[in-house]
Parts: structure tokens; sequence; C-alpha cells
């Protein structure tokens, strides 16, 4: 039997391309594996099923995917990043405030001691008045 150099190059481009495929079968093996093992497959299947059960189909199969993954509609979004802005003014103008009220108590701590190192004019005379009385 004669091997024509033909024959030879098309069996190098079988094991090439049967490397290839076998590579990409591992690759697509591999990622059916991590899905599987972090749940993604149980949750897409469990909403699934939830889609296929409904009577009443939704309008949009997308959006209903969506909501039961809770993920949030754009108009949700929306809202809730206009809820988080409001938010986050109050709390800047709340901790602005907290900062004020400390800083006042510190005020009214610092004058208390010191008003309470002097000894009141009161004291300073029934003390001399006792020294005189001796």
């Amino acid at each position: 039997m004669i091997f024509s150099p033909k024959d030879n190059l098309s069996g190098k481009v079988a094991k090439m391309l049967g490397s290839l495929f076998k590579e990409k079968e591992a690759k697509k093996e591999a990622f059916r594996k991590y899905l599987d093992s972090s749940g993604a497959v149980d949750a897409l299947t469990k909403v699934l099923v939830a889609l296929y059960e409904q009577n009443d189909k939704p309008s949009s199969a997308l959006e209903f995917i969506q909501n039961r993954l809770c993920c949030p509609s754009i108009s949700e979004h929306e809202k809730l990043q206009a809820e988080f802005s409001d938010l986050q003014i109050r709390y800047n103008e709340l901790l602005t405030a907290h900062q004020k009220t400390c800083k006042e108590l510190e005020e009214l701590k610092s004058s208390h001691a010191s008003s309470s190192a002097m000894p009141s004019t009161k004291e300073t005379t029934d003390d001399e008045s006792s020294k005189d009385g001796l």
C-alpha cells in the first residue's frame, strides 16, 4: 500500500482538529460543572419552570426572569437610585449636624472644666471669712 503526501497531511489535520475538538469539549464540561456547582443551573431551571407553569404568559419573558432572579427592572432601578441619592443627602445633613453637636458639647465641657478650675467669688469670700474668724 502506497501512501501519498496528501493522505499524511489529511491525517495530521484530522489529529489537530480532533485535539481542538477535545479541548473545546473539556472547556465546555468545566463550564457546565462550574454552573452546576455554583447553583446557577438550579436557579435558572426553577425560574424557567415557573415561567412554563404560568397560565397567563407575561408579555416579557426576560422581565419575568429578571424579577424572579431578584433583579430590579429599569424603572425600579431608577427609583432605587433616586431614593439612594435622597438618603445620601439626608445622611450628609445628619452627619454635619452630629459633628456640630459634638463640637458644641466639647466646647461646653471645656468651658465647664475651666470654670470649675477657678473658684467662684462666693467660695473665695467664704474662705476668706473663715480665715478672718480664726
